[in-house]
This record gives structure tokens, sequence and C-alpha cells, in this order.
């Protein structure tokens, strides 16, 4: 039985017609299901996510964040609450629902500074909402490139080729990174953790931030820095500066505290590298279905094309920072 079929038995609903699969994440499974108490929006948890010892932990954190941005009106799309509960469960399937919201991630060609100077004043909202000074635990990244350039060696001849041709810049940017850790500023600030263009949903002038099951205490520059970047078009790898000094001048017009020290930013927006081994071990099969191998991957020839252009990019980046 489907876990559709399933939901209409457990919350007695009717569907209207089939799901319909959303464009968006790259974790987990999102669709649009018509019921006749309304229509909704499913978000189905990776399995395999979810048998991760701090899963349920870190959703109910994230979940107990999101019902503070909702009190400060921040504009986000939370999850409902059924049964007294956000997440919900079924025979060991692990889901949430929301209300369908009318609304579009935008594509590339259709983000403007007016755009990017939104993103960061609300940005400085969510930041603002229980900011502390605090050291984040420092959390040392230690991806063994030689294992997957080993493994990948034996899998895909080509994704080898490509991880071999930047293997000397994955380990020098995971060493820079290691050590810039450690000079972040001693702030934390709640953080969305993945508000890049795909988890912003616009109708018109109005829009909805979505994927909240990542809200955390983290470092807010860091989150400044990554999130003005894939704003302005480091995701295509086109930065557009004009947008990005929109992003950072919004931030600061609603009050939001920029950095001093960019240059350990930069060297801090590294977790592209963590991505780029989420990804290499889809490829490889290593805790993950098989229905995930293609996306793994499409993600690990993105990943390295933007790891890759950040490099190339290094000091006009740090030139255009305020």
């Amino acid at each position: 039985m489907s876990i559709f079929a399933k939901i209409e038995g457990t919350y007695h609903w009717k569907l209207k017609g089939e799901p319909v699969p959303l464009q968006g994440g790259f974790t987990h499974k999102m669709y649009r299901i018509e019921t006749q108490q309304g229509t909704y929006a499913l978000k189905l948890l990776n399995r395999f996510v979810m048998q991760r010892e701090t899963a349920m932990d870190n959703y109910a954190e994230a979940e107990r964040l999101e019902g503070l941005l909702a009190q400060r009106g921040i504009p986000i799309l939370p999850a409902l609450t059924i049964d007294g509960r956000k997440m919900q469960e079924i025979d060991g399937e692990y889901f949430y629902l929301f209300d369908y919201y009318d609304g579009k991630p935008l594509c590339a060609d259709e983000i403007t500074e007016y755009h990017c100077g939104q993103m960061g004043r609300v940005l400085a909202a969510i930041h603002d909402t229980d900011r502390k000074s605090a050291a984040a635990e420092y959390k040392k990244m230690s991806v063994d490139w030689d294992f997957y350039l080993s493994a990948m060696k034996r899998a895909d001849t080509r994704l080898y080729e490509m991880l071999e041709s930047c293997h000397a810049l994955l380990v020098e940017s995971q060493e820079n990174g290691n050590r810039a850790g450690k000079k972040l500023p001693n702030v934390l600030a709640v953080c969305h953790n993945d508000m890049d263009c795909k988890n912003v949903l616009w109708h018109g002038d109005d829009y909805r931030i979505i994927d909240l099951e990542c809200l955390s205490y983290s470092n807010p520059m860091l989150e400044l820095f990554e999130l003005a970047l894939c704003w302005s078009g480091y995701e295509e790898c086109q930065i557009d500066f004009q947008r990005f000094r929109a992003f950072l001048q919004g931030y600061a017009g609603a009050g939001g505290e920029l950095p001093t020290d960019w240059e350990t930013l930069y060297d801090c927006n590294n977790g592209r590298l963590e991505w780029l081994e989420y990804n290499l071990k889809r490829v490889l099969g290593i805790d993950c279905g098989d229905d995930e191998k293609q996306m793994g991957i499409g993600q690990v020839e993105e990943t390295i094309r933007h790891i890759v252009y950040y490099a190339k990019m290094r000091e006009r980046i740090l030139e255009h920072c305020m």
C-alpha cells in the first residue's frame, strides 16, 4: 500500500486525482496532494536520513525554532500540526504536511537586486530571533578524499577523472576551512542553513520560506556570506556582484551585523565539500537507496564545478565584500 493510501485511511481523507511530484529538494521527496479537505504539500523524509542517531533530536529542535520564527511573523511555511505533533509517521515512514502555497522558486534569470535585498532583510530578522554570544561547537572536517578517489576509480571512470583533477583543491579547501573555523566570531543565532533560491517560493512580490527542517543555532555571519553568494549567481557559476552587494545592503539596512573578517568566512564556506561527499556516497551506494544513484551522479558533477569556480573567484569575491 502506498503512503498516499495510508494517509487516506489514517486521516480519513479522500484524495482527488494522483499526487503530483514537486521539484525542489535533493534529499527528501515532495508531492502536491489534493483532497476533499484541501490541497497540501507532503514532504516524505528520506529513510536513510531518519536512521541517523541524531535525526529525531535535530527535527525536534528545528520544529521548536520554526515556532519562534512563526511567532515573529517571519514569512515561513510551517508544517501542520496534526494530533498534537508536526512530524507524522505511518508504518515507519516519516513525513510532514503543509498547506499548499501557490508559489514557485525563482529561476536564475528572474532574480533581481530587489529579490536579493528582500532576502537580506528577512535573513537579518531570522538572525535576530534568538541571538547570543557563544562559540559554535567546532566540527573539524575530515573527509578521506583518497578513499573516494580510489572507490570511484572502480565505480565510474568519468567521475573518477573529475575527482582526480580537483583532488589537491579538495584537500587544500578542507585544510583551510579547518584552520579558519577556529577564528569564527563567538556568536550564534537561529539560522535556516539552506535558504537558497529553491527554498523560497514566490507569488509576485509575496513569498514563503520553506524547507525549515535544517533550522538550528549556527554562526549567522557565515550563513550571510553563503546566501549572498547563492542569491547572486554562485549556483550558476556566474556571480553578479551588484546582486551580491544588494543582499549585504539589505541585511545591514534591516539591522543585521556585518562581518569584518571576510577572508575567514571565505575559507569556512566549504559546506560544498560535505555535500560532495554525501553525493559520492550516493553514487557508491553507501547509506542510500538504489534510486538515489542518478541524482548523486548529477550532484557530484555540479558540486565539483561549484568548488572549482569558487576557488577561481576568490579574489573577486573578497574585493566586493562590504
